[in-house]
């Protein structure tokens, strides 16, 4: 376990009994034991008595050696995309590609005008359209500010709008995206909770700790602690977003950024 600083997947706990636990697992004020423990290597994971709650935690460790402890998830990041060597497309993919691209140029035209540009509710109704014809996704559709939101994210030139190569590379997105979060919605209830959300974001390639995890559910989730398609996409819009933007001032790559108050407002207002 040394050196693993990932989410352990619930197999783990499947598949390894615990050394040790509380002996009096109740809705208290405080708990404490003490435990002795061969040499070894061990995780601690402390609980609430009611999921989804904050708590306080006091942990003390005597050791002989020297301790190597580390809490896991301690690191922010996201991948960057890995730039694809230019292959020839397969004879087979080739009419199947074309068809989707002038099925949205179509729909893109239709909707967008002789600009070819669209504002946020032409992308709603855009999307809106597409989405409906995908009979397994069980969403009431985009609201409107989701997609000022994508608009914020695919926005490069700064007009506030939306054309056909930015439309397309959005798109491209959502659907890597709606096959995460179809993988995770096994029961196809057109939700999935905020446990699968955690794997969902990792699988998107976005690396968070356990207070950013906390936020994302606090923000998308709702009474139940689930998060429906809609809330899904635009969590990832944000964060695909904020880490570009940090990205861009992040000159030196330090992992530190330093705004004045006209930039910090541009960046939180528009996002």
């Amino acid at each position: 376990m040394h050196g693993n600083k990932q989410h352990l997947q619930k197999d783990f706990f499947l598949y390894n009994a615990s050394k040790a636990r509380s002996k009096t697992y109740i809705n208290m004020r405080e708990v404490s034991e003490r435990f002795r423990l061969p040499p070894s290597e061990y995780v601690i994971v402390p609980s609430t008595y009611e999921p989804h709650q904050e708590g306080e935690f006091i942990l003390r460790v005597f050791s002989e050696k020297r301790n190597l402890s580390e809490e896991v998830e301690n690191t922010i990041s996201v991948d960057r995309p890995v730039k694809k060597k230019k292959t020839k497309p397969r004879p087979g993919n080739t009419d199947q590609e074309s068809e989707e691209q002038l099925q949205f140029r179509n729909i893109f035209r239709q909707i967008a005008g002789d600009d070819m540009e669209v504002c946020a509710d032409e992308l709603k109704n855009i999307l809106n359209t597409v989405v409906n014809k995908h009979k397994d996704l069980k969403t009431q559709g985009f609201t409107l500010e989701s997609c000022r939101s994508m608009i914020a994210l695919m926005d490069t030139d700064g007009s506030g709008r939306l054309n056909l190569q930015e439309f397309h590379h959005l798109w491209k997105k959502i659907k890597a995206w709606q096959r995460i979060f179809k993988h995770y919605d096994t029961d196809q209830s057109g939700t999935i909770n905020s446990y699968e959300m955690r794997n969902a974001v990792n699988d998107a390639g976005f690396h968070l700790n356990s207070q950013l995890y906390d936020i994302i559910t606090m923000r998308y989730a709702d009474k139940h602690m689930n998060i429906d398609f809609d809330s899904f996409i635009c969590c990832f819009v944000r964060l695909e977003g904020m880490f570009r933007a940090f990205n861009a001032f992040d000159k030196d790559g330090d992992g530190i950024i330093k705004l004045n108050v006209l930039e910090w407002l541009q960046l939180t207002m528009y996002a």
